[in-house]
């Protein structure tokens, strides 16, 4: 049967033919999880957050709105049998492995050309990374609900855009414009990441976080590329159902940068579910559960006097004593120890390391 979408009192109700699909994005190796991550087992794929990998945790989450026949996991080609590994119940053709990177957009294109193929232009398509925590899973499903209800009744490109808890300026920001209804604004610009100051003055003036949270009709979509996006239409259209090809032809390009900030036709949502990105090891601390001393830790792992740190033990006892705002990420034969404040730059100390012990 067809998936509704529930009925939001702010909005008409919709067609019961809506036809909605799940679009999670999967690629990439997560560098700033080292020594945990790696090429093979990237972020996506660690249980970081609970005791699931991640991208399992994504998948469950979404799973309510779209069966896994309307699940659609982009992914680098060497993961892809990783990917199925985990959740069986994914048909094998809606694993699309990439065979290089080439940017949000081209990924994002593929996958609505795909979509359109199998259920016509009116398929609502809504995009979600695999490697987000996610504090509210109700309100996050319900959101994402009411983007896809935005994005069929509208016809425009929807995002959504996350309602600040601190002037972060490790996120890319959105400025609201004008209403379009109820809570509903156009976007009146994309702002890339800001210092701390400009962060706190955005913060003020009602920005919200560029989440990468995308909603729109798949033929909606690869109109606008084909109006404002001549690094992936040749390719889209030269590459036939020819994958390979497409992805050696197309110009790598993020879809905020080649869609969005380019097109008219792009609303902003605004959603409160305690959205993360767990971008780096000290995003672990928001995230997880604390003990009684303000640790996060998951694994063996044992603190007595020690207070805001961060530990992932894997199959490695870690024992802290008197410490604090420490990182501890310990495996088999290897230990990093760094400062919850330093972990955001991990690429500095991976460019020290000899080869043999950075791609342990």
């Amino acid at each position: 049967p067809m998936t509704r979408v529930r009925s939001d009192p702010s909005f008409p109700p919709l067609d019961d033919r809506m036809i909605r699909w799940n679009v999670v994005l999967a690629g990439g190796i997560g560098s700033r999880f080292w020594p945990l991550s790696t090429p093979t087992r990237p972020k996506q794929l660690l249980p970081l957050v609970t005791d699931a990998p991640m991208l399992c945790d994504t998948l469950d989450r979404l799973r309510p709105s779209a069966p896994p026949e309307r699940t659609l996991v982009l992914t680098n080609a060497s993961l892809r049998d990783a990917v199925l590994a985990l959740d069986p119940t994914l048909p094998a053709d809606n694993v699309i492995a990439e065979p290089r990177p080439a940017g949000t957009c081209a990924a994002l294109a593929w996958a609505a050309k795909l979509i359109a193929a199998r259920d016509g232009d009116e398929a609502v398509m809504v995009c979600t990374h695999a490697d987000w925590a996610i504090g509210d899973v109700e309100a996050f499903r319900h959101t994402l609900d009411r983007a896809a209800q935005v994005a069929l009744t509208s016809r425009a490109l929807v995002t959504v855009g996350i309602v600040p808890s601190r002037p972060d300026p490790g996120f890319g920001y959105i400025q609201p414009g004008e209403v379009v209804r109820d809570d509903v604004r156009r976007v009146a610009r994309f702002a890339e990441k800001p210092d701390t100051a400009t962060a706190s003055r955005m913060v003020a003036e009602g920005y919200l976080w560029n989440s990468g949270i995308f909603a729109w009709c798949v033929g909606d979509l690869l109109d606008e590329i084909r109006e404002h996006t001549p690094e992936v239409q040749p390719a889209l259209a030269a590459s036939g159902d020819d994958l390979e090809r497409f992805f050696a032809a197309v110009h790598s390009i993020a879809i905020d940068v080649g869609v969005l900030e380019r097109s008219p036709r792009v609303l902003v949502l605004p959603g409160q579910f305690g959205w993360d990105d767990v971008g780096t090891w000290a995003a672990l601390h928001r995230v997880r559960a604390h003990d009684g001393q303000d640790n996060a830790m998951l694994g063996p792992s044992h603190a007595c006097q020690s207070t805001g740190n961060v530990v992932h033990a894997d199959g490695t006892q870690v024992v802290l004593y008197g410490v604090h705002d420490l990182v501890v990420v310990a495996r088999a034969g290897l230990v990093m120890v760094t400062t919850r404040e330093r972990a955001a730059d991990l690429k500095t100390l991976l460019d020290t390391l000899p080869p043999d012990l950075r791609d342990r």
